[in-house]
């Protein structure tokens, strides 16, 4: 019932943004339109590529502020300098009437390579750079002698400052849409998200059933999404800020620890959703029995929500933090807890009310945490500003093989792309070139899907031209702003999952290329030329991704698996009580969330790659290895925490105490060795091609049936994968990590408030160890079942006994290090 009063609220929320999104985008290729057609036969005469004034309008504008815009200007400028300072070089070195289809696509290739190879080149500069080296060197071929060297590259010059000037009118009529304010309006969103997720979790909490208490946490889940998005959306116009400080000082705003503060507030709240969703019942009689517990968490709630109001009324910071003379008196509460919980089952309540503590602690300086951020956010990171002294010093470190390969398969596809679009049609040539100059990436992408809704996109947007064109053939201003409803769908288009905003942008492009020009020719004819070197274009570019990157996405994403369950094995391993070693678990659960980051990018490829011959991926079981992965990556998070906080509070324990923790330590130790070595299995297991493959190797390095079944050196790999007795190892080393905490804080004498606060952390810290380490056993059991049934989907005909497969490996690993 919840998701049904909030369905209207999204509805109208996703109306808004799409408006908003498609505005600009209108009223800026508005502005070129009214410059390119009404405007004095001179000034059109120096603005010879309108088209190409729109795509730049397209390549900058969608859903930017004017930091975003202004930054765009300085890479124009720079992407200009680039490509036609050496482009009117070339043209009057060889001269337009010498050049033929090979010479041009050479040309087209060679200039490719230069603007693709450097590393510090922003993405947006080096697809108007690579844009208007196709249009310099393929219109230069069409018109032939009549080309002035010139001129003709200024001419597509300026056709882009036009594209630009309107880019930054329509950023700032009728206000400025300023990152800023952007930032500011999704970090209220994001604390408003935060406050009524935390009240839906004290809900669950207080809930007499696990029905409603579930149906609390389900809504709390939907609600997480949206705090993600807004988390993006912060995260993406960090960089528009910067670039706003200059002329707008006065607005310079101290969102500077407002990011660091909301992503500890949503560390939090995933915590406790975690606690919660792991509860044996509800209500939890270790809370809801205790009154001084239950009211504390209401007084936190509330004053959470007093914080919220006051920020938003105050300032246009927004701060979730406790004010230290108050924060000492809120959490007083937590001294109640002064006893190891006695079970298993009470641990989510421990962990539960920790989180509580983490939302208004301060995080140690060396636990700062970067959450995960959006697909544009490795651009979002590049340097605003150009520097010569880094293109130059870098220079050999771009020639690396990966990035020369980028570099070569950008000019390839695009020399390529020109060479048979001209063959095709000379007139038309340079369109077969532009969508790949266009669409440049620098990332791996999922090259048949890509392309697919790239082909959909054009073919929708130049329907809809040739349409509109039929419709208001007599009314040129009517068939201009016809366009404002298709901006507004190709919004929508871009935010679904179908298309994207590769789809939207191509859709937005194929229309306005038609419905924003005039004497171009008949529509229809137009229409099919394009869509026909559109095709060419993309068949080029689908080619040449194939002939360099043969690897197909699936088998990427079980490499990536492997690397994963690595950095997992070294993330268990460095588990320990010591001092300092909290950093040293922080820096390895950063790389484990890459990984994981980086697993998932290829799941979504390999699911939307085509299967040919091939065996059909398995997507469900992969997306539960990737569920499984994420959770151990954020329980790593939190158990960083509580190491952290232990060794703050471990300082002010006792002798008798300090000796009681190395048994704690004795425990984590058997803990890293069990759990360990079932993922360094598991590593092993995810990597082998098949069963036959396996049987091959070993038949081929003759290993003898009964070495291939002996016992392994490692003397629990036989229980491993074992169901029951991998339960009852890990009960009992969790019964014995609770054991020995309980003789550790029974040995804190509370002869002060100090003492009994300091009693209470340690309590806490423990438990949420403890919770932790439970749900790490927990989530490795479902790892071991995913890859039993990922190793079966791979060998349908083959019995899967995870321990044989185990002890295969390692005795052709020892049979091969004897030979």
């Amino acid at each position: 019932m919840p998701n049904l009063v909030h369905q209207p609220k999204r509805a109208v929320a996703l109306w808004r943004a799409c408006l908003a999104s498609a505005f600009r985008p209108a009223l800026a290729c508005t502005m070129v339109g009214c410059a390119t057609i009404y405007s004095p036969p001179s000034f059109q005469r120096q603005v010879a590529f309108p088209s190409f004034s729109y795509v730049t309008v397209i390549l900058i504008v969608t859903d930017a502020t004017l930091g975003d815009t202004l930054h765009a200007c300085w890479l124009a400028l720079y992407a200009t300098l680039q490509s036609l300072g050496p482009a009117i070089l070339g043209l009057w070195l060889i001269g337009p009437s010498r050049l033929t289809n090979g010479t041009t696509a050479l040309a087209v290739a060679l200039g490719g390579l230069v603007v693709a190879l450097p590393r510090s080149t922003h993405l947006i500069a080096k697809r108007i750079a690579l844009g208007q080296i196709v249009l310099v060197y393929v219109i230069a071929f069409i018109n032939g002698i009549q080309t002035d060297p010139v001129m003709h590259p200024l001419h597509v010059a300026a056709s882009t400052a036009v594209g630009v000037v309107a880019c930054v009118l329509a950023l700032l009529v009728p206000y400025p849409r300023l990152a800023c304010w952007e930032v500011k309006h999704n970090c209220m969103l994001l604390t408003e998200s935060a406050l009524e997720r935390l009240k839906l979790f004290m809900k669950a909490l207080s809930a007499e059933d696990n029905t409603s208490a579930f149906a609390f946490i389900s809504q709390a889940k939907s609600l997480a999404l949206a705090s993600t998005k807004h988390l993006q959306t912060i995260n993406r116009y960090q960089e528009g800020m910067k670039w706003e400080r200059l002329p707008f000082k006065f607005l310079r705003p101290c969102h500077t620890n407002s990011r660091e503060k909301l992503l500890e507030i949503e560390i939090a709240l995933k915590g406790m959703e975690m606690a919660l969703e792991n509860f044996p019942s509800f209500p939890q009689p270790r809370i809801m029995l205790d009154a001084e517990l239950k009211d504390g968490l209401l007084k936190l709630e509330e004053h959470m929500t007093i914080s919220i109001k006051q920020a938003r009324n105050r300032s246009p910071c927004i701060s979730l933090t406790v004010p230290e003379s108050n924060a000492e008196k809120i959490m007083n509460f937590l001294q109640t807890l002064q006893t190891i919980p006695q079970t298993h089952q009470e641990l989510p309540s421990f962990f539960f009310l920790f989180c509580a503590k983490l939302l208004h602690s301060k995080p140690p300086q060396n636990l700062l945490i970067q959450k995960n951020e959006g697909p544009n956010s490795h651009s979002s990171k590049q340097s605003g500003l150009f520097s010569f002294k880094d293109m130059f010093g870098c220079w050999a470190m771009n020639l690396k093989s990966k990035r020369l390969l980028l570099a070569f398969k950008c000019s390839l596809s695009l020399g390529l792309s020109v060479l048979f679009g001209l063959m095709y049609s000379k007139p038309n040539g340079f369109w077969s070139g532009l969508p790949v100059a266009i669409s440049l990436a620098v990332a791996r992408e999922a090259t048949f899907k890509v392309a697919n809704v790239k082909a959909q996109g054009t073919v929708l947007g130049t329907v809809y031209g040739v349409f509109g064109c039929f419709v208001f053939e007599r009314f040129l201003p009517i068939r201009f702003f016809s366009l404002l409803p298709w901006f507004i769908f190709s919004s929508f288009l871009q935010r679904s999952r179908m298309y994207g905003q590769a789809g939207g942008i191509s859709a937005v492009i194929g229309a306005i290329l038609i419905l924003g020009r005039k004497n171009f020719g008949p529509p229809s004819e137009f229409a099919i030329a394009r869509i026909i070197e559109t095709f060419i274009g993309l068949s080029c570019s689908i080619i040449v991704d194939l002939l360099f990157q043969p690897t197909r996405a699936s088998t990427l994403a079980k490499t990536q698996l492997s690397k994963s369950l690595g950095t997992l094995h070294e993330c268990i391993g460095l588990m320990c009580l010591q001092a300092g070693n909290a950093s040293s678990l922080l820096e390895k659960q950063k790389q484990l969330k890459l990984d994981v980051n980086e697993l998932g990018k290829f799941i979504e490829e390999a699911h939307a790659e085509p299967n040919f011959w091939f065996l059909p991926f398995h997507r469900a079981c992969y997306g539960k290895l990737l569920e499984s992965l994420s959770k151990m990556r954020d329980l790593f998070l939190f158990g960083t925490r509580a190491v952290e906080f232990l060794e703050q509070e471990l300082q002010a324990l006792d002798p008798p105490s300090r000796e009681s923790l190395k048994k704690i330590d004795d425990d984590i130790k058997n803990f890293k060795e069990f759990i360990g070595s079932l993922i360094k299995c598991l590593e092993e297991i995810s990597l082998i091609k098949s069963l036959t493959v396996l049987d091959e190797e070993l038949s081929k390095n003759n290993v003898s049936q009964d070495l291939e079944l002996g016992k392994s050196p490692n003397s629990i790999l036989s229980r491993l994968f074992g169901a029951d007795e991998d339960d009852n190892q890990m009960e009992r080393m969790l019964n014995s990590f609770l054991q020995h905490s309980r003789e550790v804080v029974d040995k804190i004498q509370v002869v002060h408030g100090d003492r009994k606060e300091l009693k209470s952390q340690v309590v806490l810290s423990l438990s949420a160890l403890g919770y932790c380490m439970r749900s790490l056993m927990m989530e490795s059991k479902e790892i071991v079942g995913a890859i039993r049934e990922l190793i079966q989907w791979e060998n349908p005909t083959k019995h899967v006994n995870l321990y044989k497969i185990s002890c295969k490996i390692h005795n052709l690993y020892i049979q091969s290090n004897m030979s």
